[in-house]
C-alpha cells in the first residue's frame, strides 16, 4: 500500500521552493528585492522544521545549488562558468546556517527568530569574506589585492558589510514571512504541527 504523502513535508518542499523561484527573480532583477536575499531564512527554515537531519540540511543546500546553477546558466549565460570560484565554502557556511536553525530555532518565537537571523548573518559575513581575504581578494578602491596583514584582513570586512546588512534584512523579512506564515498555517490547520 502506498505511503499518504504528508501534508506538512508538502507544505515546508513548497515553502523552500518558493524562495528558490523567488531567488531566481531576485537574479534576474524581476523584484524590487534584488539585494535581499531569502537564502540564510531558508536555511534557518529548513533547520527548524524538518525534523529530519538530512532533509534539514539536503532541501535547502540542493535547493540553493539547483537555483546557483539556474542563475549562473539562465540568468548570468555561463558568465562565471556553471559555478562560481570558492561555492563550496559558501555552501559550508549555509550548512551552517541550517545547523543555527536546528539549534536556536528549537523553540519558535520571534525572539528566537531574530537571534539565529542576526547570528546567521554575522558568522556568514566574517566566514565568507574570511575566505574572500584568504582567497587573495581585491581593495575596492585601489583595485589591487588586499594587503596580508590585519588592516587587509578589516579592510576586506569593511568591505563586506554593505552586504551584510542586506543579507541581515533579508534574512530578517523572509523568516519573519516565512516562519510567521507557516506558524499560521499551523493554527489553521493542525496537520501541518505533526512533525
Amino acid at each position: 500500500m502506498k505511503q499518504p504523502l504528508n501534508p506538512r513535508f508538502l507544505t515546508l518542499l513548497c515553502f523552500i521552493l518558493a524562495i528558490a523561484l523567488l531567488r531566481i527573480a531576485n537574479a534576474a532583477q524581476l523584484t524590487p528585492f534584488a539585494n535581499f536575499t531569502p537564502i540564510g531564512a531558508m536555511c534557518l527554515f529548513g533547520g527548524a522544521y524538518f525534523p529530519n537531519r538530512w532533509k534539514a540540511f539536503a532541501f535547502p543546500i540542493l535547493t540553493l545549488l539547483v537555483s546557483d546553477l539556474v542563475i549562473n546558466k539562465v540568468i548570468f549565460q555561463g558568465k562565471y562558468g556553471a559555478m562560481y570560484e570558492g561555492w563550496y565554502l559558501i555552501y559550508g557556511i549555509f550548512a551552517l546556517v541550517v545547523l543555527f536553525g536546528k539549534v536556536i530555532l528549537q523553540k519558535i518565537n520571534v525572539q528566537n527568530v531574530v537571534l539565529a537571523a542576526i547570528i546567521a548573518s554575522v558568522s556568514h559575513w566574517i566566514l565568507a569574506d574570511t575566505t574572500v581575504w584568504i582567497g587573495g581578494g581585491t581593495d575596492l578602491r585601489t583595485m589591487l589585492p588586499l594587503s596580508r596583514d590585519l588592516a587587509g584582513y578589516v579592510q576586506c570586512l569593511t568591505q563586506g558589510f554593505p552586504f551584510m546588512k542586506n543579507f541581515l534584512v533579508g534574512t530578517l523579512a523572509y523568516s519573519g514571512l516565512m516562519f510567521g506564515t507557516f506558524e499560521l498555517l499551523k493554527v489553521r490547520f493542525p496537520k501541518l504541527a505533526i512533525a
